[in-house]
């Protein structure tokens, strides 16, 4: 009966084989099993896309794939294939010192079980098991020699974690602690969310940003502070400012506190009432005194003075605070006065000095009066300026000089 061999080329004697050569073979085998526990070689799988069956040497050292680490070499151009007979199981320590962006795939020679791939960019170590456990389908099994995170409660890193493209998937109110374990970042889902922030880091000369990005053209970002806290915006060398920029972030405005040597800490609040064209901010009560007081602010009306217009030509409708030049020099005009409150203004003077040719006629508002009259009030003399003052339903608008 003849010897046999073992997918990794041992050789397995039969009874009263080999007479006189039995020890030879014996020591080959033991050399084999030395080489299979712990043998070295260096392949190279150089070149374009290819398939690299490791080979077999029955009764004789030297097979590739009976030694324990295989060191994948060379320039690769192409992805990789490098198979081993479906019959063969044992495990290998893996290095891939290829040259070149491509993957090296480790499987049997043929069937659909799994197999192992090094990346693109994954120049490292791996060890695998090949089971030879389907006759047709066998799988080809990483083994993770780290255990999994899950194993280890205080895992530590030796060097930078590098995602290689991947990304960090939190849970719901969990992310990044301090080194004495106190939340420092945490993180909120949202289901089916497609929008987010981005935070870039900037070069010398460049601030770094915090910016809000998505699938949604337009995008709010929101900032809050907890309870009753307050969103402060500090200081450095010059006092804390607010830039608010144009829309090409090339020009901006700035709102900036007073310096540190006025020691001022005060709060102004917004009106509570709503925009009002043609009003100023003023602050309407103070709370509190001195370097802390609260200043409710509100929309006030300017007072005093008066608003000049551009020449009037034709008939036109006044507006309290404003004063007309009148010009009567191509015929008459009338100017309506407006409803009135009391201490509204309006001034009128005879531009060209021809009220006394084309008279200049000043007509109350509906119901209301000019000197206690219901009655149009005409003005006829030449270089003739005056002020028209309300006072109330009784007298209307009076003439402030006679």
């Amino acid at each position: 009966m003849a010897s046999t061999f073992t997918p990794l080329g041992v050789e397995l004697q039969a009874t009263g084989e080999n007479a006189g050569t039995w020890g030879t073979k014996t020591n080959t085998n033991l050399q084999l099993l030395e080489q299979i526990s712990g043998g070295f070689i260096a392949k190279s799988i150089a070149g374009g896309a290819q398939t690299t069956a490791l080979s077999v040497s029955d009764g004789s050292t030297g097979a590739e794939l009976a030694h324990r680490m295989i060191d994948f070499t060379g320039t690769i151009t192409g992805n990789q294939i490098v198979t081993i007979p479906l019959d063969v199981q044992t495990f290998y320590i893996l290095r891939n010192s290829t040259s070149g962006a491509y993957t090296v795939q480790f499987k049997y020679a043929s069937g659909s079980g799994s197999t192992f791939t090094f990346s693109a960019t994954q120049k490292t170590t791996k060890i695998v098991f090949a089971t030879a456990n389907d006759g047709t389908n066998p799988d080809i099994i990483e083994v993770q020699t780290g255990g999994d995170v899950v194993d280890d409660t205080s895992p530590q890193l030796g060097g930078d974690l590098d995602t290689n493209s991947f990304n960090i998937a939190f849970d719901d109110a969990h992310g990044i602690n301090d080194e004495n374990g106190n939340e420092q970042i945490v993180f909120q889902t949202t289901s089916s969310a497609v929008n987010q922030l981005d935070i870039t880091n900037a070069a010398t000369g460049s601030a770094p940003s915090i910016q809000a990005t998505g699938g949604d053209s337009n995008i709010n970002l929101k900032v809050g502070p907890k309870g009753t806290g307050l969103i402060e915006v500090l200081g450095a060398t010059n006092p804390g400012s607010i830039q608010l920029n144009c829309e090409s972030n090339s020009h901006g405005i700035k709102l900036t506190s007073p310096p540190h040597s006025s020691g001022q800490s005060y709060e102004l609040k917004f009106p509570t009432g709503n925009v009002t064209a043609d009003r100023f901010l003023k602050v309407a009560s103070v709370s509190g005194s001195g370097t802390t007081g609260v200043g409710q602010l509100s929309f006030a009306e300017v007072s005093g003075g008066t608003s000049w217009q551009a020449v009037k030509t034709s008939t036109f409708t006044a507006a309290a605070g404003e004063g007309y030049f009148v010009n009567t020099t191509s015929g008459v005009i009338t100017m309506n006065l407006p409803a009135g409150s009391i201490g509204d203004e309006v001034v009128f003077i005879d531009y060209a000095g021809t009220f006394d040719s084309n008279t200049f006629t000043i007509s109350a508002n509906g119901s209301e009066k000019i000197h206690g009259s219901t009655d149009d009030l005409t003005v006829s003399t030449e270089r003739a300026g005056n002020t028209l003052v309300y006072t109330d339903g009784t007298q209307g608008w009076l003439l402030k000089n006679n």
